[in-house]
């Protein structure tokens, strides 16, 4: 692109010095970029002026590669002006002050789809320098050999360009129109030089800021987000250093904010937009994760998928909580830890439709907040290791450990393994997020025998049973049911279960 820009200039200044007239600098500027590129070129208009400065106008400039005629044009200018003066052009190299560029389109070709003649190399003028380059409501895209797979774009509301010459790399100050989230990104850096062959392995270098991107437009979660960073390498592959900041984060299904902020290293694929997270480090509240993985572009879909593995050692049960469930106090508190799959497809749908969990995980003391479930707890405990129950004893502590599986809404627990001292649940269910509604089946397991959960003559009477209920060295083992509502469990025994020895 910057090199058919500075063939446009010399073209006409060296027309214009000649004065053979407009129309037959035209067919000239056509000749001579067709000549390079072994493109077919097409310049609906190119005025020249020489006073007070040395001008040259234009519209409609169209280049396309030949065998790349099924494409869209490479290079589209629905208007132009250069500006220089004759002492400008007597240096070596020649420099033109400045270019505005009107309507500049560039597609990219896909990787690979290069012509013999884009090879050709021909040096047909002395290496020219322009000063500045200013394109303003620019398109870059980025086009795909893949069917069904729409074109990388990005959208240049600014675009000022400095020293910009052959072989050489340019500096840059642009401002970019982001689609999703929707917001602004200001950057400035190095780019080039333009690698003709390959333009994928054209460097780039810089440092950026985003902010005030709202999230909201991502069905099932809200913020305002701000983000900077750093980044380098080639078109193809950037790498990127940087952090967001989103003050109110929230996800739907809970609806509760927290100031969620991220630091992370990626790698960017600038021809299509696929980026590799390597890692980031999300926090808030008090608790820290972990991501690794990719985001993606799939045929055929609008959008990305986020596919990541997410791990925490030490993170705070409540925080999680708090963005997963709807009520103001989280309905437990403790120490987790996991390793997760986590797959967010691309759609229009709820988050939480899209959102597909699977993986491991571990509680440590965890209690819950509900002072009723917590004396049931603790009154389990006690009976569990055949001590005499006690009103005012709510502090045991809890820990649980599973497997998850989340899919549209639903979280499924094909293993959960729930203990206090004395006494071990193991469950397997599921629990719906948005009805919060449940239903587990499982056993309950107690250091105690069935006699020894009571007192008095009910221990008697219930000693000849103790058999019954003991197996796999437990003192007693009783098929359980958990349902109904979170905030009003039910929990049963299943009575036709109690003598089965699966």
């Amino acid at each position: 692109m910057l090199l058919l820009t500075l063939l446009i200039i010399a073209a006409a200044v060296v027309v214009a010095l000649r004065w053979k007239g407009d129309e037959w600098a035209r067919r000239y500027v056509v000749q001579v970029l067709e000549q390079k590129y072994g493109a077919r070129v097409a310049l609906n208009r190119l005025n020249i002026s020489l006073w007070p400065v040395i001008r040259a106008t234009g519209s409609g400039l169209v280049v396309r590669r030949q065998g790349q005629e099924a494409l869209p044009p490479f290079l589209v200018v629905k208007g132009f002006a250069v500006e220089s003066t004759v002492s400008a052009l007597l240096h070596d190299p020649w420099h033109v002050r400045h270019t505005r560029l009107d309507g500049l389109e560039i597609n990219i070709p896909p990787k690979g789809s290069r012509t013999q003649s884009a090879r050709r190399r021909f040096h047909l003028f002395p290496d020219f320098i322009i000063d500045e380059i200013q394109a303003d409501d620019a398109l870059l895209q980025i086009l795909t050999s893949k069917p069904g797979k729409l074109p990388w774009r990005l959208a240049i509301e600014k675009l000022a360009l400095h020293s910009v010459g052959r072989d050489r790399h340019l500096s840059f100050v642009a401002t970019l129109s982001n689609p999703t989230p929707p917001g602004r990104i200001h950057t400035q850096g190095n780019f080039g030089p333009w690698h003709v062959d390959e333009p994928a392995q054209t460097p780039v270098a810089g440092q950026y800021t985003f902010h005030d991107a709202d999230l909201s437009v991502f069905r099932g979660i809200s913020g305002t987000l701000s983000s900077e960073g750093r980044y380098s390498g080639v078109l193809e592959r950037i790498a990127v250093q940087g952090w967001t900041d989103v003050p109110q984060f929230a996800v739907g299904l809970s609806g509760h904010p927290v100031h969620l902020r991220t630091e992370f290293d990626a790698v960017v694929d600038g021809t299509n937009g696929d980026t590799l997270l390597q890692p980031v480090r999300a926090t808030w509240g008090e608790s820290g994760i972990t991501a690794a993985g990719k985001v993606v572009g799939h045929a055929g879909v609008k959008g990305k998928a986020v596919v990541l593995n997410l791990r925490a050692s030490d993170a705070r049960l409540q925080d999680l909580l708090r963005l997963a469930v709807k009520a103001d106090t989280p309905p437990m508190s403790g120490s987790i830890s996991f390793n997760m799959g986590f797959d967010l497809l691309p759609g229009p749908e709820d988050i939480s439709d899209r959102l597909r969990l699977d993986g491991s995980f571990a509680l440590h003391s965890a209690r819950f907040a509900s002072l009723p479930v917590q004396k049931k707890l603790a009154g389990l405990s006690r009976r569990a290791r055949g001590l005499q129950a006690h009103p005012g004893d709510v502090h045991v502590v809890s820990n649980l450990n599973g497997h998850l599986r989340l899919q549209s809404g639903v979280a499924e627990f094909p293993r959960l393994s729930f203990g206090v001292p004395g006494a071990e649940v193991r469950l397997s269910g599921w629990y719906g997020l948005r009805q919060e509604q449940m239903d587990f089946r499982g056993h309950l397991r107690m250091q105690a025998t069935l006699s020894q959960t009571t007192r008095g003559i009910k221990s008697l009477l219930l000693k000849p049973l103790d058999p019954l209920f003991r197996r796999d060295g437990a003192g007693m083992v009783l098929p359980i049911k958990i349902t109904g509502a979170r905030a009003h469990p039910r929990f049963g025994v299943e009575i036709g279960k109690i003598f089965s020895r699966d």
